[in-house]
């Protein structure tokens, strides 16, 4: 009985991680699109000076 309870427990940690993550990924998502996310890259850094 205690392997089902470390193995509930375990399962139940790891499902909410995943609803942490997914929850954070699904908001940072509605700040930015994928136009926007595919150009940074190419963003000039305005602080270093490339000379």
């Amino acid at each position: 009985m205690n392997v089902i309870a470390i193995t509930l427990l375990v399962s139940m940690a790891l499902a909410g991680i995943f609803i942490v993550c997914f929850a954070t990924e699904a908001f940072r998502r509605r700040k930015s699109s994928p136009e926007r996310d595919s150009l940074l890259p190419l963003q000039d850094d305005s602080n270093s000076s490339t000379k």
